[in-house]
């Protein structure tokens, strides 16, 4: 590992499989993974809960480079296509800013950094989705009170949208409120695991009562889907990874039907696009818990499969999986991938090492008076 800004590595490209041995946890990836970041002139973000960001990219000679930083339950994801990373974790929603200005390099090579400049405490609302709306104000999933909220100023969150079939923003998991996909700067449709009321009962329906529902009309746009999540709105169709079932599919909103366009072997759940590739996050499932007992575990063993909890980027025109990253050791959620175009080997600072402390940068641009005495102080 090396470099003051953060921990980082680069996977050696030789044989079939790029391999690296990185915090007792086994990074594998295609061997074509890193070249097809750097073609398609793209990073990638990604969080796996409990305590860990991804951030990764290629280094000079084209190599994958990765990045991890220690967070608190890292959920939902967001870029502003600019310079702003947007985070969510357990109790907070935290904005990032890009101080490197552009052309410029840190003295590993990165050119991203990403400072934490802004922190809005939501307290355990269960943050999934996160987006930014066409003015720049954030809008997540608040799963604990089964609404779309925003931060604020003066208060945890401001209730934005609740669905229908719900009397209003209350405490209690009712139907799992959990994914968020926009249109033109705004919400249009959203998915949950069961349109029920009463507190955790849509763990009953994760089989088949999924669905996805307009953010204008309140109404069902398709149901019957398998713990549904990640929605997302790209190049004219409405994309849903259908995680219960291991399908990244689209919906037919005419017809109120989904579609599959491809499998990957685990909970799908977290999805970007870029171009005509989509990147789609897997977390292994758990025996016992709500990820087991799913239509999965039988397309799994049908096609002699294991779970694996990582990233596969789907050919969306064939529906065939090109290429692979996946992180393999103790860890078995990934919650949501994020892609950073025009980023070619991004960092960040932490919030829990030392670099929080110690990466200072002074803003110089202020205008100062002409007598003023220029100094350090003490």
């Amino acid at each position: 590992m090396t470099g003051s800004a953060g921990d980082n590595t680069t996977l050696d490209g030789d044989g079939e499989e790029e391999q690296a041995v990185f915090d007792d946890l086994e990074l594998v990836a295609s061997e074509g993974f890193a070249a097809w970041l750097r073609a398609q002139d793209v990073s990638l973000a990604f969080g796996t809960p409990p305590m860990k960001l991804w951030l990764i990219g290629t280094d000079d000679a084209g190599e994958l480079s990765v990045f991890d930083r220690e967070f608190d339950k890292v959920m939902g994801l967001a870029f502003d296509g600019l310079n702003r990373l947007w985070v969510a974790n357990r109790y907070e929603v935290w904005r990032f800013e890009n101080v490197l200005p552009p052309g410029m390099l840190t003295a590993d090579g990165h050119d991203r950094l990403f400072h934490p400049r802004q922190m809005y405490p939501t307290g355990d609302v269960n943050i999934h989705d996160l987006a930014i709306e066409g003015d720049g104000r954030d809008l997540w999933v608040n799963t604990r009170f089964g609404c779309l909220a925003s931060t604020s100023e003066t208060a945890s969150f401001v209730p934005r949208w609740t669905p229908p079939f719900l009397p209003g923003p209350q405490a209690g998991d009712r139907c799992h409120l959990n994914g968020l996909a926009m249109k033109d700067g705004e919400a249009a449709w959203v998915t949950c695991v069961s349109p029920v009321t009463e507190v955790d009962r849509w763990r009953d329906g994760r089989r088949d009562q999924g669905c996805v529902l307009d953010v204008d009309s309140g109404e069902v746009v398709v149901t019957g889907l398998s713990m549904p999540h990640s929605p997302r709105w790209h190049d004219g169709r409405l994309w849903v990874a259908n995680a219960g079932t291991g399908e990244l599919g689209v919906v037919d909103i005419e017809r109120g039907r989904f579609e599959p366009v491809a499998f990957a072997p685990g909970f799908l759940r977290g999805l970007c696009f870029v171009g005509h590739y989509a990147v789609v996050g897997s977390s292994k499932p758990r025996r016992g818990d709500i990820y087991s007992g799913l239509p999965l575990d039988d397309a799994l063993e049908s096609r002699g499969l294991e779970p694996h909890l990582g990233l596969f980027v789907i050919d969306t025109t064939s529906g065939e999986l090109v290429e692979w990253f996946l992180v393999e050791g103790r860890v078995r959620e990934l919650f949501d991938v994020c892609a950073l175009p025009g980023v070619r080997r991004p960092a960040a600072v932490g919030l829990i090492a030392d670099d929080v402390r110690s990466d200072l940068w002074v803003d110089l641009t202020f205008p100062l008076p002409a007598d003023a005495a220029v100094g350090v102080l003490p």
